[in-house]
């Protein structure tokens, strides 16, 4: 369980780097593919609904993001987990 808690987390350190990178590659123009993409990146990236409000740095984002997907990982680990022992 605790390895795949793990790939949760750098699920989510992976998914705000690829964010970072996009903003980073598109920079000029920013304004206009983020305003496309932006239900995407606030699923995805929940901590970007914050940084809108509040200056968020980009290491305080990946360690947000890597410990909310570790969070929700725990979540979903435990009740697949639960419904694998109430099958047998």
């Amino acid at each position: 369980m605790k390895y795949r808690i793990a790939m949760w987390a750098s699920a989510g350190f992976l998914v705000a780097g690829f964010w970072a990178l996009f903003a980073f590659a598109t920079f000029p123009s920013t304004n206009e593919r983020m305003r496309d993409v932006w239900a995407l990146v606030s699923l995805t990236c929940p901590v970007t609904i914050a940084g809108r409000h509040y200056a968020i740095s980009l290491y305080e984002a990946l360690a947000i993001n890597t410990v909310t997907y570790a969070l929700v990982g725990l979540l979903v680990e435990t009740l697949r987990r639960q419904l694998n022992h109430s099958k047998v």
